[in-house]
């Protein structure tokens, strides 16, 4: 993979790795982030805590101008909501993750989902799309059985008012680069 460049700076290489996704504000977002390392995942750091529209996708930089036009037209077809996040999931034995469950604004996350992963963005995904907020990933058993016990009490109501484009860098960390408020 080349370079990663935010766009429009004149020096986009030929392929960057992108993520869409909604983002957990503060408070919630640091204690889910402070929470994550304290059970020993070495990623805590490097991904802003989120719910995921659209998984790691590596994209060829010239693209990024009909992506990101693409992004603001889906957001422009939805309006603000409330999440909920509380209590604890797991995907195990499947996948070695565990997550805060998205108690509201669950289905909201689905039609986003569907129609951010449209148009210039359609791919398949390893599995079915199901919103959370990772807590622990690819850990031994007992640190996600941990992270599962400790975070069943979570519990943060927060309005959401869009999403947002994130680019992986070569530092091997996740940023957001571009928001997109609902509504226009």
């Amino acid at each position: 993979m080349t370079a990663v460049n935010a766009p429009g700076d004149g020096l986009l290489g030929e392929a960057v790795t992108i993520g869409v996704s909604i983002s957990v504000p503060e408070p919630f977002g640091s204690a889910i982030q402070d929470a994550r390392a304290g059970f020993g995942d070495p990623l805590a750091r490097s991904i802003p805590t989120h719910v995921t529209l659209l998984p790691p996708t590596e994209v060829a930089a010239a693209r990024l101008p009909e992506i990101e036009a693409h992004l603001t037209a889906v957001a422009a077809r939805h309006r603000a909501f409330r999440m909920l996040l509380q209590g604890s999931g797991t995907f195990r034995p499947i996948s070695p993750v565990v997550f805060v469950r998205v108690e509201e604004g669950a289905q909201e996350c689905r039609e986003l989902e569907a129609a951010v992963r449209s148009g210039p963005l359609a791919r398949e995904l390893a599995f079915p799309y199901h919103p959370h907020v990772t807590v622990a990933h690819a850990l031994p058993e007992e640190a996600l059985d941990r992270a599962h016990c400790e975070t069943r009490a979570f519990h943060a109501a927060f309005a959401v008012p869009g999403f947002s484009l994130s680019r992986f860098g070569p530092d091997e960390v996740w940023r957001p680069c571009r928001t997109y408020p609902f509504g226009g």
